[in-house]
Formats: structure tokens, C-alpha cells, sequence
């Protein structure tokens, strides 16, 4: 393959840098995320109970709040002051902010459009404001007097950093997200299984950039509207498309630190949760990330060639299952083992070639 290696290193010591400090806990938050919406199915917890709402609280907490967690990690990667870093999600979370934003209503700033986006949960907009704070800073800290810069410098980043993140890097993910939606409709009226491909292949690198969210008001007004969504089946495969291939890494790698991240990522997306292994081990290695959204598109197929349906809205996954229980069921069901095997088999012999080829240049110097 040919990039600049060096170049690469870079990025994967970026990424790393940015969501390794957090990635134990984010599988931790959703394993038990996954347990407590698993018990809640069998009636061991009750929905409306303080138990379930506590201990749910506790783990989706993470979820929603992670762009407090990628601030601080971010801070620190780009040296940036970690108490302006945090203004950054403050602004974007504050509950007025969210009510109006999230809800599909228009803002605007000194006469321009903010357009309606969901910032919780999401990676993009905070990670590219404490990017943008980071060139902010130099200036700040070069030409204001350091006497009044304590005070000063707060003002002016904040002034510049948080309305270009509501106003152009926050919507980035709501514009992908229905660019991607437009396609699916435009393929789904066409061939359903093209249009399960479609989605099973660029749902994870949705989740990426925090456009998944796009789907969500999709799926819940065609199921308030028709009574089923045709969106959400398509995803399963890509679920386990990510476990396949970071359970296929895990028995490869040598490196003990990284195979316990993988066996980790791969558990949690057993339980349908993909951003540990996402954050954690895929998006820093292009070829494995290929695979699985690969085995997405195979799963994805799957589904859409069985016109599978959800009658009530649910995050695709084995624990949720019984939401997808209806037309195209068993096809659904077909698409998880589907999507795991094709990613665990590709990820393994992949690895394995380029391990050769490598170890091949290796003995020919």
C-alpha cells in the first residue's frame, strides 16, 4: 500500500494519543451498559426502577458526555489549556443549547444560521475545536501581556473557538449523515440488498464522525409514521463485523497491552457496543477497518435481501434482537454470524499475508 509511512505513524500515534488514556472505561461503561439493558429485556430489572435508572445513568453517562472525556485527552495531545478545552463541550451540552439544537430547531449567531446537530456522544466537532484552540492559543500567549492574559485569554478563545464549532463543525455530522440517508432512500427503492450493502459498509465510519446520529430521527419517524424502519436491520452485520476483526487480531498480535484492548473491543461489540473497538483498535489500521465494513456490507445484503424490519427503535445488536423480531427476522438473525465470520476470516488471513510480505522485504535486506 502505498502511503507515507511516516506519515501514518503520525496519525495512529494521534488517535492513539487521543482515545487510549479513555479506552478501558469506555468498554467498561459498555459492557455494563449492554448487562443492564439485557436484564431490563428479561424482567430481572425494571425499566421505571431505580436500579435500572441508576446503573443505566452510570454507564450511557460515558456515552453522552464523551466529548468531556476527548476535551481533556485532546488538551493534553495538542497543549492546550485544559480548562478552555472543557468551555468547549460546557457550550455545547449546556441543557438550553441541547433542547433546541437536538430537537431540530435553528439557532443563529450575529445573523448566521446554526444549524440543528447532536452533540452528545459525538467525536468530530470537540476534537477539531481543541484542534482550532490550539493555533488560537499561540497568538494569545505571544502578544497579550501577562498581566491581564489569565483573564483575557479565556474571553477571546472562547469567542472564537465555540461559535465556529456550532456554527461550522458541529453540523458536519448531521451533513454527512443525510447525504448518506439520501443515497440509502434513493437504493433501497431500487435493490434492497445494494442498499444493505450501502449501509452495512459506511455505518462505522458514521459512527466515526458522530453522523450515525442522522439515522435516529430517520428510523423513529418511519416507524411513528409506518409502523416499521427498514434502516436499523441493515447495521447488525457491521456490529459484528468489528468484533470478528478485533477478536481475529487479538489471537494474531503479540503485543499483550494491545490484544487485551482487542479481546475487550471484540466483547463489547458482542454486546453491541462498536466505539471501543472503533476508538481502540480499527480506526488506527486502515486494512482491518476495510474488513470489517466489508463484512458490514455482507451482512448488510443479508438483511436487505430479507427486507428485514424493526416495528420499535433499537440500536442493532444480539441483546436487542427481539425489536427486529417480524418480516425478514431470520434473515436479520443470518446477518450477525454473517458479518462476524467474514471479518474474523478476512482480518485473519489479511494479517497474515502482509505479516509474510513483511517478514519476506525483511530477509531480502
Amino acid at each position: 500500500m502505498s502511503y507515507n509511512k511516516s506519515g501514518w505513524k503520525k496519525v495512529i500515534e494521534q488517535i492513539t494519543g487521543l482515545f487510549l488514556p479513555i479506552i478501558n472505561y469506555l468498554t467498561a461503561a459498555s459492557i455494563l451498559k449492554s448487562v443492564v439493558i439485557l436484564l431490563a429485556q428479561f424482567h430481572v430489572l425494571d425499566v421505571n426502577g431505580g436500579v435500572y435508572k441508576i446503573l443505566f445513568a452510570a454507564s450511557d453517562g460515558f456515552f453522552y458526555f464523551l466529548p468531556f472525556f476527548l476535551a481533556v485527552t485532546a488538551s493534553k495531545q495538542w497543549k492546550t489549556d485544559l480548562f478552555i478545552s472543557l468551555l468547549i463541550p460546557v457550550a455545547m451540552l449546556y441543557p438550553d443549547i441541547t433542547a433546541i439544537l437536538e430537537n431540530g430547531k435553528q439557532l443563529s449567531f450575529i445573523g448566521l444560521p446554526i444549524l440543528p446537530a447532536i452533540y452528545h456522544s459525538s467525536v468530530i466537532p470537540v476534537l477539531m475545536a481543541v484542534g482550532l484552540l490550539h493555533f488560537v492559543e499561540i497568538p494569545c500567549d505571544k502578544w497579550i501581556p501577562a498581566s491581564i492574559r489569565s483573564f483575557l485569554k479565556p474571553i477571546i478563545c472562547c469567542l472564537i473557538v465555540v461559535p465556529c464549532t456550532f456554527l461550522l463543525f458541529g453540523p458536519i455530522g448531521g451533513w454527512i449523515g443525510n447525504a448518506l440517508t439520501g443515497v440509502f432512500d434513493v437504493l433501497y427503492n431500487w435493490n434492497p440488498v445494494v442498499a444493505g450493502a450501502f449501509m452495512g459498509f459506511v455505518i462505522q465510519p458514521m459512527v466515526v464522525v458522530g453522523a450515525q446520529w442522522s439515522i435516529v430521527p430517520v428510523s423513529i419517524a418511519a416507524i411513528t409514521s409506518t409502523g416499521h424502519d427498514v434502516i436499523m436491520p441493515l447495521l447488525c452485520g457491521a456490529v459484528y463485523g468489528q468484533c470478528g476483526t478485533c477478536l481475529a487480531l487479538a489471537l494474531i498480535t503479540k503485543e499483550k497491552s494491545e490484544r487485551s484492548v482487542m479481546f475487550q473491543a471484540s466483547l463489547s461489540c458482542a454486546l453491541g457496543v462498536t466505539e471501543p473497538a472503533l476508538f481502540g483498535v480499527t480506526v488506527a489500521r486502515p486494512r482491518a477497518m476495510l474488513s470489517a465494513c466489508f463484512a458490514g456490507a455482507v451482512g448488510g445484503a443479508i438483511a436487505g435481501f430479507g427486507r428485514a424490519q424493526c416495528s420499535t427503535f433499537a440500536f442493532p445488536s444480539l441483546v436487542t434482537s427481539v425489536a427486529f423480531a417480524g418480516p425478514g427476522f431470520a434473515m436479520f438473525l443470518l446477518s450477525i454470524p454473517t458479518g462476524f465470520l467474514v471479518s474474523f476470516v478476512v482480518t485473519f488471513l489479511q494479517r497474515r499475508y502482509f505479516q509474510r510480505a513483511d517478514n519476506s522485504k525483511t530477509a531480502e535486506q
